[in-house]
């Protein structure tokens, strides 16, 4: 019932965005003063309305910046996404699964593989459902394509889409009117709370027992951003992890309040109680002698509790090697075990990986959440474990390689300087996003030929 109410609100709020009130005046904070003054008599504007920006105002514009020179020099050289050497040329993506669990990264490998998943689901007869969570939906989406074929092969469609997702509301609600057109049942955003893990189940029926085709994945059901950002995403039949996402889109359907997830951590509920204990372990090892580490990547460091617990896990003996990439919040200190870098290159570093050294027996996740008091307090995330020891070993390469980068890599100081990290002398140039690339293209060479 608010759902309804809500979605009304937020379609009349996109109504007047283009005729409502301004909010700010923004403007190239090199515009001269008399020009300035003029426009501020002009407009009637006061000094509280100014913001000074720099001269190009919308950024989004540069997802599709036109070069009507087609000078070649202007362009970064073209790094055509790559071919899973596990599922291209397969045949049956669903087959592979049943075999083994598969990892994919972006943008260095297709995402054609993931609609590709929903088409084939959508033509077995033994496939009953589908449900999915959309975030932010591509203008021309592939997979809501997928989906409406599912639905036109007697599938049923259950599609939970956040219609707060800001900036991709219109294009949102767009697609959940053509999935409900075609028989799909559709929920949208609940008050207060905003849904942010990436999830897709395939459920189907053999022999009076179900069995559960996931995808789980850092980055969203977008073919667009799937070009520019970096994410993974894991396609499993693992029981234990099928069976726990199931229960996260009963509360998504409104069937349970809380889910009971021993595998998957799921926020609001578990995943920052969660961390908190793996980060104690690794402070227990420490005080105990014991090797104890950790490596995480997030876009952002916030959370007051976490940025403590982190500070505490650092000063009792735990070495902690961050990759932030947006805002972070805490004042890393090499002397404290502390060590943060941030990587800015040609792709955005959109993918959330926690390592945990466990005593030797590394414990492994992706996830949809940021450390930050939105992520762990406002919103449904999902951090998933890595159970198959060569993906564990292949994640673990990826997010080495991004360590040792000396070209995008900036470090992170107490003095916020953010300074490139210098190659030291004789040391190679490391370039991680280039460096990712040709590993993968590497074992692309190696398995299936090139």
């Amino acid at each position: 019932e608010f759902s309804g109410d809500l979605v009304e609100k937020i379609q009349a709020g996109l109504t007047e965005r283009k005729i409502g009130l301004p909010t700010r005046f923004l403007y190239d904070s090199r515009m001269p003063e008399e020009l300035i003054i003029r426009l501020k008599a002009l407009f009637k504007l006061t000094k509280n309305d100014m913001i000074p920006g720099a001269r190009y105002h919308n950024f989004n514009d540069f997802f599709s910046f036109p070069d009507p020179t087609n000078n070649a020099g202007l362009h970064f050289k073209d790094l055509p996404p790559l071919p899973h050497p596990k599922l291209e040329g397969a045949g049956s993506i669903m087959s592979v699964m049943q075999k083994q669990d598969v990892m994919l990264h972006y943008p260095y490998q297709k995402y054609d593989y993931v609609p590709q998943l929903i088409r084939e689901a959508a033509a077995d007869p033994a496939v009953r459902a589908f449900r999915i969570t959309l975030y932010r939906v591509a203008g021309k989406s592939a997979i809501v394509q997928a989906l409406l074929e599912a639905l036109r092969s007697g599938k049923k469609v259950m599609a939970f889409i956040e219609a707060k997702a800001r900036f991709d509301e219109a294009s949102n609600l767009h697609w959940g009117r053509e999935l409900e057109k075609a028989g799909a049942k559709v929920q949208y955003s609940y008050p207060g709370i905003k849904v942010h893990t990436k999830l897709l189940l395939i459920e189907q029926e053999l022999e009076e027992k179900t069995r559960y085709f996931a995808y789980l994945a850092t980055g969203n059901f977008n073919e667009k951003t799937a070009r520019i950002y970096c994410d993974h995403g894991l396609l499993t039949t693992d029981k234990r992890l099928g069976k726990e996402v199931t229960k996260v889109f009963d509360v998504l359907e409104g069937k349970v309040i809380v889910p009971k997830t021993k595998h998957l951590l799921v926020a609001p509920f578990y995943l920052r109680d969660r961390l908190l204990e793996l980060i104690d372990r690794e402070i227990e090892l420490a005080k105990a002698g014991k090797p104890a580490y950790m490596i995480l990547k997030m876009n952002s460091l916030e959370e007051q509790g976490m940025i403590e617990k982190l500070l505490e896990a650092g000063a009792a003996g735990v070495k902690i090697k961050m990759i932030v990439r947006g805002i972070c919040c805490l004042l890393p200190d090499p002397d404290h075990n502390i060590e943060i870098i941030s990587i800015v290159d040609r792709f955005l570093e959109h993918a959330r990986v926690l390592i945990f050294g466990n005593d030797g027996d590394e414990l492994v996740y992706t996830a949809s959440a940021d450390w930050m008091q939105r992520n762990l307090y406002n919103r449904i995330e999902v951090a998933i474990p890595i159970y198959d020891p060569a993906i564990k070993q292949q994640l673990r390469h990826i997010i080495d390689i991004q360590l040792a980068d000396n070209r995008k890599a900036r470090v992170l100081c107490a003095e916020a300087e953010n300074s490139f990290r210098d190659p030291e002398e004789k040391q190679a140039t490391r370039r991680a996003q280039l460096d990712i690339y040709h590993y993968l293209e590497e074992q692309v060479s190696e398995q299936i030929g090139g």
